[in-house]
């Protein structure tokens, strides 16, 4: 290409054209990279023993029956999260995305929709709500009735629906055990998640693959969770982890029988 060439190739409308693309998109990411986003960071949080303490308190607190002596565990797993109000920049989303260790979730699929200053309150009253309900259905499955037996569940801050199943496996083991004069767990670790109601059916809770994750860092083994969630379960699921979906709480109290009696188990 001749010197005379050059400036014409160098000022083509196509180059004009191309070079303004160019600066309209950096100038895109420059403003993005600055403008909150409506998303919330989240990564594995705590878990806690149903059928032990939480911050040294009693988890369950049951009257009107006789109790018995547990082993092993039964633990409910949480996700943490960035606050309601705070805002995710792009950069700082955009780093989450790669982080196994991290998710980034539209905020309005963690916190209740509304006012951000009521995500608390709103959080507090579903933990309640996952309390009754387990509590009903595990009263329910051991016919039981609730004029007698009193249950008290004591998880601090701990908000949301999800520790639903786990409480209502809680109940179960310490009034009943398998029904044979053993464990629930077989003396094993076993987490898991998922709401419940007052029949006993299990529902989806999300963030199943940082629970997982929680769940191994603290020494579950066996992890039960909603069988609509088996696919997103298997995302980064660490080794040790064996996932076992149930839809109601007779299926998750079947399979722990089958866990201990080496039967046929359900997997993802």
């Amino acid at each position: 290409m001749s010197d005379t060439k050059l400036p014409k190739a160098l000022t083509s409308p196509r180059t004009r054209a191309l070079t303004l693309c160019g600066v309209l998109v950096a100038a895109l990411f420059g403003v993005t990279a600055f403008v909150p986003l409506p998303y919330t960071l989240t990564w594995p949080g705590l878990t806690a023993d149903t059928l032990g303490t939480y911050q040294d308190k009693p988890v369950l607190t049951i009257t009107g029956a006789p109790l018995r002596a547990t082993e092993g565990e039964l633990r409910m797993v949480t996700i943490s999260a960035t606050n309601p109000g705070e805002k995710t920049g792009f950069w700082r989303a955009l780093r989450a995305w790669f982080d196994q260790d991290e998710a980034v979730r539209p905020t309005d699929t963690v916190y209740p929709p509304g006012n951000p200053a009521k995500a608390e309150e709103q959080t507090a009253q579903q933990m309640v709500e996952s309390q009754n309900s387990a509590t009903a259905a595990a009263l329910g499955y051991l016919h039981l009735s609730p004029d007698q037996v009193k249950v008290k569940v004591d998880l601090g801050d701990v908000g949301g629906p999800s520790a639903g199943q786990m409480l209502a496996l809680g109940i179960i083991d310490k009034l009943a055990g398998d029904g044979k004069g053993g464990d629930l767990t077989g003396g094993l670790k076993i987490a898991g998640t998922g709401t419940i109601d007052d029949q006993g059916v299990i529902g989806a809770v999300g963030g199943v693959p940082l629970k997982t994750q929680a769940a191994a860092r603290d020494g579950a083994t066996v992890f039960l969770l909603p069988r609509d969630e088996c696919t997103d379960a298997k995302v980064n699921t660490p080794g040790t982890l064996r996932l076992v979906p149930v839809g109601t709480l007779g299926e998750a109290v079947s399979a722990l029988e089958a866990l201990k009696s080496g039967g046929s188990v359900p997997g993802c």
